[in-house]
């Protein structure tokens, strides 16, 4: 466990506070005794891909291609379109921020736990976000209501380089709308289900990343540090031995919209701090080329992994 930990642990979150370092460092410490407030914990899952290439942290030009392109993947996500009246039709912008990635946590984690590609939507997807701390009212509904319109009507591409073998998937995210009167004023009624596309459910099954439900809840607001996150709880657990990742590897990856590495190193060492902060085994050491990743146990025992079906 790491320093901070060890510290509340000890002598709780108000002394831990006391004697931070400054406003990165309190925030780790308000995550990280937010984390370990939680007496048990669920599991949530994604498809690895994510781990490697994410969605954006905000909003882009509403016709605007999404791409990543990294060591291993390639990720293009491409906008929908709603129809308008009089034949026009508008697009509707690829999803972005912290709350798409909730509902896509929601929609993986229940497909995976059901084994069913159709998944409950309403009061189901209303708990579950309630748990993470999130309140369906007001501009969080209308922000959950925008990424859900976009996350149904969006077409993702991953193509997937590992091994000397190469894998696509070219398809969208669900086969239905997650509203009724999808984006519309009157749209303000979720579908009783929604249902994974064949292939995304598919490549899920094979390839999925258990995660921590409380440590997802305690970083939520936070797009980068659910994405370092689910980025750590891939990729430190299968190493053997030290892995050097460059600054510059890291901003491609993260933000690859940040155009100066400087701006980018600053932020990343942010949202860096918070993912440790709910991920206590994690060993991870910062120097001035980037990081060193280091073999750690992951966020969930293989033994708690029944779930996927080992």
């Amino acid at each position: 466990m790491g320093t901070i930990h060890n510290l509340i642990e000890a002598k709780g979150k108000r002394a831990a506070l006391d004697v931070a370092g400054g406003d990165r460092e309190r925030r780790a410490i308000e995550a990280a005794a937010a984390y370990m407030a939680e007496e048990q914990s669920e599991i949530a899952f994604l498809f690895s891909g994510w781990a490697h290439a994410a969605l954006p942290h905000r909003r882009i030009p509403d016709d605007a291609l999404w791409r990543i392109e990294t060591e291993h993947v390639t990720l293009l996500v491409e906008p929908g379109r709603r129809p308008l009246p009089g034949g026009e039709n508008a697009w509707v912008g690829v999803p972005y921020g912290s709350r798409a990635r909730l509902i896509m946590l929601y929609l993986q984690s229940e497909a995976l736990r059901t084994n069913n590609r159709n998944v409950e939507l309403g009061r189901s997807l209303s708990d579950w976000l309630g748990r993470l701390g999130i309140p369906l009212g007001g501009k969080s509904y209308r922000d959950v209501k925008e990424q859900a319109s976009r996350i149904s009507r969006c077409r993702l591409s991953f193509h997937i380089q590992a091994g000397g073998r190469t894998g696509l998937i070219n398809q969208n995210i669900l086969d239905t709308a997650m509203f009724m009167g999808d984006n519309s004023d009157q749209g303000s009624l979720f579908v009783e289900t929604a249902k994974l596309s064949e292939s995304f459910f598919e490549q899920l099954k094979k390839h999925p990343v258990p995660i921590e439900e409380s440590a997802i809840s305690a970083i939520n607001n936070n797009s980068m540090a659910l994405d370092v996150y689910c980025w750590l709880a891939y990729r430190l657990h299968v190493l053997n031995k030290p892995k050097a990742v460059s600054w510059q590897a890291l901003r491609v990856q993260f933000s690859p919209n940040v155009k100066h590495l400087f701006h980018f190193r600053s932020h990343f060492k942010d949202n860096l701090a918070l993912a440790l902060a709910v991920y206590p085994a994690a060993r991870v050491e910062e120097n001035e080329h980037g990081l060193t990743l280091f073999p750690s146990s992951p966020p969930i025992a293989p033994k708690h992994q029944r779930l996927l079906g080992n």
